[in-house]
């Protein structure tokens, strides 16, 4: 979130950001609580410190002026129970609104409502170009044995997805060397929970905006997270740490679950948009500095890039408009593949700088050597995420003869063997 005085102080810069992300908040309402929850509570301290007074003047009263004080102390406590419980309820109010207040995106975001208001910046590789007609995905799965879809969507229903034999074991090596890069790069790996508190996903804003998406399980009250970022956000939530410590960077892997619930009927074939599949997702808590921010979220893409460079695949790089980014993110740079039977780039990247937004709302803070306590800076990107990977990997790669030929860099987990 952003920090309440910067709101009073910023309030046109805010309001272009709602209006640039599409969020329906009335500021000057917002605004306005926040006045009246300030003004409640200088009169409550006023109403307090009457009390004290009274309550120090009791023991030299005379019994008339006891009897006197005794009323008006009883009338102060009745004022101080109903005004505290007022402001209370105006200040959790005020908490709510705050929650869906956008971040202010950088200078260089294209405008736009949407994705299709998206920037191409840079291509890398070329897409193929085969002598035979190609096939999809899910043909070639079917066609190597290599999944189990129309069994398993019988048991599971429809956006599920059951991998078999070289491809079952080809995800879990995409898994293990996207890890092994990132470690390389500095990262540590962790493997963490799906399953979170609610307040998690606030950290994040995954939450209110997109609780229509994730699963609940009620009766424990927690929530299927969607990406390991909303574990590894709220990890040190609550702390102050040192800026020795920073930058903190994470390679966290997960189980990860999505209901989809903005996709309609999009997508429903294939390994493209399902609901349960697995990422290792970069994670980096930096000092409150934009120039550092911009230099992680060059070195996340970077990684990224190079993961896809490993496996041999074509992509763009594109720059999200304003309406395309999310409430939370500053800046957010996808990356798209190229999928031959879709004939265009799709999304399996997205690299997202956060300033504090999230920290604030996490409450994670640092304190620098001079002292001073500022709240951290968050950015994430994804370094792989399957199923989705394999559709341009298994696609771009095939074969005349049905087969995939396996990228150089992958081919020491298969013992050297060229083809899956």
């Amino acid at each position: 979130m952003l920090a309440l005085d910067f709101i009073r102080t910023h309030p046109d810069q805010v309001r272009q950001a709602l209006r640039q992300k599409g969020v329906e908040l009335d500021l000057d309402e917002m605004l306005q609580l926040a006045a009246d929850v300030r003004a409640a509570r200088g009169k409550l301290d006023d109403l307090r410190a009457e009390r004290n007074r009274l309550s120090s003047s009791f023991r030299d009263a005379s019994d008339p002026e006891r009897t006197a004080l005794r009323d008006r102390m009883a009338g102060l406590r009745d004022e101080i129970r109903q005004l505290e419980e007022a402001t209370e309820a105006s200040n959790a109010r005020l908490d709510e609104l705050l929650l869906w207040v956008p971040n202010l995106p950088w200078e260089g975001a294209p405008e736009g409502l949407d994705a299709s208001d998206n920037v191409v910046l840079r291509r890398a590789g070329r897409p193929p170009t085969f002598e035979f007609e190609p096939k999809d995905h899910v043909t070639l799965l079917e066609e190597n044995a290599w999944a189990d879809l129309a069994r398993v969507t019988k048991v599971c229903g429809t956006r599920t997805y059951g991998l078999k034999g070289r491809v079952a074991l080809l995800e879990q090596v995409l898994w293990l060397h996207a890890a092994k890069r990132l470690i390389a790069a500095g990262f540590q790996f962790l493997g963490v929970p799906s399953l979170a508190a609610k307040r998690a996903f606030i950290n994040t804003g995954h939450f209110p905006f997109g609780e229509e998406d994730a699963f609940e399980t009620p009766r424990d009250r927690l929530y299927l997270a969607g990406t390991a970022e909303i574990v590894l956000n709220s990890m040190h939530s609550g702390e102050i740490l040192a800026e020795s410590d920073l930058p903190l960077l994470y390679a966290g892997f997960s189980p990860c679950f999505r209901r989809e619930a903005g996709s309609g009927g999009r997508d429903v074939r294939g390994l493209l948009r399902v609901h349960q599949f697995y990422k290792v997702e970069q994670f980096v808590i930096c000092r409150d500095d934009p120039e550092e921010s911009a230099r992680w979220h060059a070195r996340l893409l970077a990684n990224a890039e190079a993961i896809l460079a490993d496996l041999e695949l074509p992509y763009q790089v594109v720059e999200c408009s304003v309406g395309d980014m999310g409430i939370g993110k500053v800046r957010m740079n996808d990356i798209e593949t190229w999928v031959p039977s879709l004939r265009t780039y799709r999304e399996t990247h997205s690299c997202s700088t956060l300033h504090a937004w999230q920290a604030r709302r996490a409450n994670v803070r640092y304190r620098c050597t001079e002292g001073k306590v500022s709240f951290v800076h968050t950015l994430n990107n994804t370094a792989i995420a399957t199923p989705r990977i394999l559709v341009p990997l298994l696609e771009n790669h095939q074969t005349s003869d049905g087969r995939v030929r396996l990228p150089e860099a992958l081919r020491p987990y298969f013992g050297g063997d060229h083809h899956l």
